[in-house]
């Protein structure tokens, strides 16, 4: 997916992929700028938030038509599946939708499940630290080796969980979908992907 990023200039590719028997090493082209990390995004986290969402949406409105990863939710599915038959799971990624139990996250992932499209061009990891920035203005992504074409709430999950673990607070995560648009936003859609991520 970073070629395609690149080719669509959303990121910058590969320079090469070395091996040898016991490390892979893969050097990628570097993006001028840095991430929301930087004191600079940090110390403003209003404004931090709207370009946040300002970028996802920018993001999510990109034709898909050619992309190498069309099924990204079943491709989701499939891992949260695998996850849940070992057993492996962390229920604080349902802090906000009152599941209490991985049953209960289980269950609530089988009676939706269906509700998740591929309709949108997705990051995959919207966090942080993966969208780079050069004086507020955005430069590319990075990361990308989950993204692919798949539902735009699991972007958007990610973007309200980085704002609450990076920040320390959850304060802005209304901010964050209102500076997307609301009514582009699906409440039960939002809390299926906080159940899937139990799993992730």
């Amino acid at each position: 997916m970073t070629a395609y990023f690149q080719k669509k200039k959303l990121g910058l590719g590969y320079i090469s992929y070395l091996s040898d028997q016991s490390q892979d090493f893969l050097l990628k082209k570097k993006i001028q700028g840095e991430n929301y990390l930087a004191k600079q995004y940090l110390n403003n986290p209003k404004r931090l938030c709207d370009n946040l969402a300002e970028n996802l949406r920018f993001l999510h409105e990109q034709n898909f038509e050619d992309c190498p990863i069309l099924d990204h939710s079943e491709r989701y599915l499939k891992k949260v599946e695998k996850n849940a038959s070992i057993n492996n799971s962390n229920l604080d990624f349902v802090n906000n939708y009152n599941i209490r139990t991985t049953e209960e996250a289980y269950d609530y992932i089988e009676n939706k499940k269906l509700l998740l499209r591929n309709d949108t061009l997705l990051h995959g990891d919207y966090c942080l630290p993966n969208i780079i920035l050069d004086n507020w203005k955005f430069k590319g992504f990075i990361d990308l080796d989950c993204a692919g074409v798949g539902d735009r709430h699991i972007d958007l999950f990610w973007g309200a969980w980085t704002l609450n673990f990076n920040i320390g607070t959850d304060q802005y995560r209304d901010r964050f979908f209102d500076a997307y648009g609301r009514d582009r936003i699906d409440v039960d859609r939002l809390k299926l992907v906080g159940c899937c991520e139990v799993f992730g």
